[in-house]
């Protein structure tokens, strides 16, 4: 994946948060795919990109598993200043060279692809975090992965993920990997401005959460194939797209449960097999047509 060098950045939808100090983890927070507390009107789907029950199976055994407090009504992040980006992520020549100003030159992409589609899309700023931050959908640390809170509209990454794609979820990793995971959290964004959510369906694998995940996972395979027609994207190579292919299954529930459990529990998928994520983006990337994305049709999946 290459940016057009030229490119002008828009900093200002990437807010830099990390080392200012966001605050102890009170609680899970319910945050990491099945449900998001703290949301408009109570339970709001549309979570990170991994599966929460598979995410608890994760923590419980890495020890990282805190729960107590409850959350916050609104957004307090940290306790410090923020970084600003906007001196170091000019132009997409300094996103080719910058891993933050490469999340600066891709959620500016996705964000002028649905811009353009969505009637009165609102932008969504991409806030960077170190250990735990608090939103408005509640407290939440790192291990819960990327996610999209549709309280305050803005999705939330610890760069760190993306080590863990490698090291843990054994995915090849690299820039397309990155640029997907926050594809697929946009695609949530989507999702909420259009009202899609998978109301109390929360687990199975035909459940709504299941078919919310892999419409996000198609929404960014749309945008994979429109990346290019944005000002920011130069090139995408078949190997990218293999890239984002590979990080799709390594975060698929079947896979993370079989790694973790040694077995495999259809009815606590939250986000959808390797397989099915990988059919969903390729669906996306394919035909470029969000209207192919319909995974609530009742012969979907």
């Amino acid at each position: 994946m290459r940016f057009r060098k030229g490119a002008r950045l828009d900093s200002s939808q990437v807010r830099d948060v990390r080392g200012s100090g966001g605050g102890s983890m009170g609680g899970l927070g319910g945050l990491g795919g099945m449900s998001i507390p703290g949301g408009r009107g109570g339970m709001a789907a549309g979570g990170g990109i991994v599966g929460a029950v598979v995410l608890v199976l994760v923590m419980l055994l890495s020890g990282s598993l805190n729960v107590g407090g409850g959350s916050s009504s609104g957004l307090a992040l940290g306790t410090g200043s923020e970084n600003d980006l906007s001196d170091e992520c000019r132009s997409g020549a300094d996103a080719n060279q910058r891993e933050d100003c490469r999340i600066v030159a891709v959620v500016n992409s996705v964000q002028d692809f649905w811009g353009d589609r969505v009637d009165g899309y609102r932008a969504a700023d991409t806030v960077l975090f170190t250990g735990s931050v608090q939103t408005g959908c509640g407290n939440a640390t790192s291990a819960v992965g990327p996610f999209y809170c549709p309280a305050d509209e803005q999705v939330y990454v610890d760069l760190d993920f993306f080590d863990e794609l490698r090291t843990r979820f054994d995915a090849k990793g690299g820039p397309f990997a990155q640029a997907y995971v926050l594809a697929h959290e946009y695609g949530h964004h989507v999702q909420h401005l259009l009202g899609q959510t998978a109301g109390d369906d929360r687990q199975g694998a035909t459940s709504g959460s299941v078919r919310l995940e892999l419409q996000a996972d198609c929404y960014a395979g749309v945008w994979s194939s429109h990346a290019e027609s944005t000002e920011f994207i130069a090139e995408l190579t078949d190997n990218d797209i293999k890239i984002g292919l590979d990080a799709a299954a390594a975060v698929g529930d079947d896979r993370i449960q079989e790694q973790i459990t040694g077995r495999v529990d259809r009815e606590s998928w939250t986000h959808g097999s390797a397989t099915q994520r990988q059919k969903w983006f390729t669906t996306g990337y394919r035909t470029g047509d969000p209207e192919r994305c319909d995974t609530f049709a009742p012969d979907a999946l």
